[in-house]
């Protein structure tokens, strides 16, 4: 593979501050945790993990399509067809707006059987409506909040959109400490924190877009049903990437209800928001390198496509086994990071090194789909992302029962994404293979189109 120090410049120009925007989405999801379990314990923790895949879904849509309009945004701009680009904004921010009144309605008066659903009883279930029913009213901040961003960085902001991001991370902290801590609002204080912070990032996005020129809702009613079409059959891939690891929390939560009980919840819950941050920032780099490899696949630029796919790679994994390594050595630790009981803290010490196995496949599995949908192999990104929780399903259906109870769900986890990951690789190199027979035309060739020097 031929990687010149042009490319790997590019590639960490758009890679790290997306990574540092992700990460710090992963933070979000902790902060709220940490507050929380620091002052109602091991109940208030478990309710806001049991609450989370809602949220999450929430978030999950934004990014979606956000993601599904700024993927096609940036093929067609690299194409030379600005007017067609321009349109798949329009149709991407009515789309998000539906959506925020649409989920709105739903969970504000549908929260309770969602949460019973998820597993909330006893206690859990009145602390995670009081968290819920605050989030819900600020559901179309949470969607502009993540919808926004994936344009910024398609237009060249990405450094702009880790910014907006770092903002509402910062106002998040703030006011989790004001309303938890200080004023004692308790859940009901860490929503408003969670849904202030959003809103904030979305101001920053709205307010770049603006002065590109790039925000606009105008679009013919003739071409709203293909674009919605388009946006939507791209979308639901970063849609899926986004939610898969809360259809595996809430899976992981709903049979250790069974297993383990509450203790179980509180232990996964530590063990996930640390997860979740390691497979945000593996997010990160597929993301960070979207804008390249959308753009290198719209202009037929398969070396520089492949380039950037090999350092995603690479890069990716090389963050995974040291986020690894720094969990591990620290694992003895998070338990007391989010207030739990001395109990709670030594299981989660001991079943840690259980998920750090699973990591680095988690990153070959993230890198090979965000690489399907950059490039509109969208069949291929669905297959990978919406597996995995199946086979975790298939194998906490059958394994726990006949091997040893709850750590076996635990382990059942561990079996799916190194399945998961091992067909992804067959597929990558499957496409790979393609990619080499297409290309070979352009290896000796310059394409005209593409000029790193001013990237889109």
């Amino acid at each position: 593979m031929n990687i010149n120090k042009q490319d790997v410049r590019i590639f960490f120009r758009y890679v790290l501050p997306s990574i540092f925007s992700f990460a710090l989405s992963g933070i979000y999801s902790i902060v709220d945790g940490y507050f929380i379990g620091n002052r109602l314990g091991d109940a208030g923790l478990s309710a806001v993990t049991i609450v989370y895949p809602i949220v999450a879904f929430i978030q999950a849509v934004g990014t979606g399509l956000g993601m599904g309009g700024a993927i096609y945004f940036s093929i067609e701009r690299a194409r030379g067809q600005d007017k067609e680009a321009n349109r798949l904004i329009a149709i991407a921010n009515w789309l998000m707006l539906g959506f925020s009144v649409l989920l709105t309605t739903l969970v504000l008066f549908y929260n309770a059987p969602m949460l019973k659903l998820l597993g909330a009883s006893g206690n859990m279930l009145p602390l995670a409506q009081e968290y819920i029913i605050i989030i819900s009213f600020g559901t179309g901040l949470q969607i502009f909040g993540t919808g926004l961003v994936p344009f910024i960085r398609n237009l060249g902001g990405s450094s702009f959109a880790m910014i907006s991001m770092v903002s509402g991370f910062a106002t998040n902290i703030v006011f989790d400490y004001l309303f938890v801590w200080v004023w004692e609002q308790g859940m009901t204080g860490a929503a408003l924190a969670t849904v202030l912070g959003q809103g904030l990032t979305m101001l920053f996005a709205l307010a770049y877009l603006f002065r590109k020129g790039r925000f606009t809702m105008k679009i013919h009613l003739d071409q709203v049903l293909p674009a919605t079409s388009s946006v939507v059959r791209v979308g639901l891939a970063p849609f899926g990437l986004a939610m898969s690891p809360n259809i595996s929390l809430m899976i992981i939560n709903r049979f250790s209800a069974s297993y383990g009980g509450e203790s179980a919840i509180a232990v996964y819950a530590c063990i996930a928001y640390m997860i979740s941050i390691i497979s945000l920032i593996l997010q990160g780099i597929g993301d960070g390198s979207q804008p390249l490899i959308s753009r290198f696949y719209g202009e037929d630029n398969h070396r520089q496509l492949r380039s950037t796919q090999g350092l995603a790679y690479g890069f990716s994994l090389l963050l995974a086994f040291a986020s690894c390594l720094i969990l591990y050595v620290s694992r003895s630790q998070i338990g007391i990071l989010f207030g739990t009981s001395v109990e709670v803290n030594q299981e989660v010490s001991a079943i840690l090194p259980i998920f750090l196995v699973s990591v680095p496949f988690v990153a070959i599995s993230r890198i090979t789909t965000s690489g399907f949908y950059a490039s509109q192999r969208v069949v291929l990104s669905y297959l990978l992302i919406f597996i995995e929780p199946v086979l975790m399903l298939v194998f906490m259906l059958i394994l726990p029962p006949l091997f040893g109870g709850q750590i076996m769900i635990w382990w059942c986890t561990v079996f799916a994404r190194i399945l998961c990951a091992v067909l992804a690789c067959g597929m990558a190199v499957s496409v790979k293979k393609r990619y080499l027979m297409e290309g070979k035309q352009y290896e000796n060739s310059t394409n005209p189109k593409c000029n790193l020097k001013n990237p889109v």
